[in-house]
């Protein structure tokens, strides 16, 4: 696997650039004199610059599309303000030798030891069912690898490697929660619920490159993705109880809340009300701070720029 050692953030005005990247954006464009030339947007975990192929364009456009990590050789350069890389040569590396983490943002968490946490709370459930079919998936290798490695969304709350499993714990610590203060709820079904809300969706994203939509994301989505995962481990489970299975597949489709959302079935259990809300607190409040990070290099203001997600402006405080 090739070692990346050179990361957009480091990079100033002039230097020599000799590394690879990922490309977010790819179109060809012309000049006022008609000469073609390639508009590239290159990314890695660092954040996003702007790419320029002058010359051998048309040569070039045919090496590599969007989705690529490419190998580059160019230099940098300032252009109104802002840095952008003027690209000499470039060819596509595999996906085999590249390391994703490397190209798309990653949680700040240690990954191992969240997973290890959410283990933890599977195991203080006593024995019965719905333990058993959680360490039925989180010990499956490629259920559990998956989990490890896959985002939560591709543009609103963690969005980035790692995300599903930072949200999914964040969310059942919450119901743990919920669970202690309301003793009137299952707190198993709240865990299980919790745990298995967005199994789905570590097929209903690709993210070897770019965090897309699987065709199986657009076609049906993670609701009902998780559903059927679900069905099919209960089915290896001698006796599970029909009622319990009909109350946890409640919980995935209604999770969402609203028709509006998303969610075929509002939610009509304790449960499931519980967890639509701890789902929906834990994503808005990733999706806020991460829209005030990204708004933190404008000091002109205390406020963000208007977010469209949430209609209104955010504040950053001082």
């Amino acid at each position: 696997m090739n070692t990346k050692d050179i990361y957009l953030q480091d990079i100033r005005p002039g230097d020599k650039i000799a590394s690879s990247f990922l490309v977010a954006e790819k179109s060809m464009a012309f000049s006022q004199k008609g000469s073609a030339y390639l508009n590239v947007r290159l990314k890695d975990k660092t954040g996003e610059v702007d790419g320029k192929v002058w010359d051998n364009a048309a040569a070039l456009d045919r090496v590599f599309k969007k989705g690529d990590v490419i190998f580059i050789e160019g230099r940098a350069q300032s252009y109104r303000n802002a840095l952008q890389i003027s690209i000499l040569t470039a060819s596509t590396c595999a996906l085999q030798d590249v390391d994703p983490s490397d190209y798309l943002p990653v949680s700040k968490l240690n990954t191992a030891e969240m997973f290890e946490d959410l283990l933890g709370y599977v195991g203080t459930m006593p024995s019965g069912p719905l333990k058993e079919l959680l360490d039925a998936f989180l010990n499956d290798e490629k259920t559990a690898g998956l989990f490890r490695r896959a985002p939560a969304a591709k543009g609103f709350h963690h969005i980035y490697l790692g995300g599903l499993l930072e949200h999914t714990l964040s969310v059942v610590r919450l119901l743990d929660g919920a669970a202690k203060h309301y003793p009137q709820l299952n707190r198993d079904l709240l865990i299980a619920g919790g745990i298995l809300h967005d199994i789905g969706k570590i097929y209903e994203f690709s993210y070897d490159g770019l965090i897309e939509y699987s065709d199986e994301g657009r076609m049906i989505g993670h609701l009902v993705i998780g559903v059927e995962m679900i069905n099919k481990m209960i089915e290896t489970i001698a006796n599970f109880p029909e009622r319990l299975a009909l109350e946890l597949r409640h919980i995935i489709l209604s999770h969402h809340g609203e028709f509006e959302f998303g969610s075929p079935k509002r939610p009509k259990t304790k449960e499931a009300l519980v967890v639509h809300f701890m789902d929906d607190l834990d994503a808005k409040l990733n999706g806020f701070e991460s829209f005030v990070e990204a708004d933190a290099a404008n000091t002109d203001s205390e406020w963000t720029a208007y977010n469209r997600f949430f209609e209104r402006y955010l504040y950053k405080g001082k």
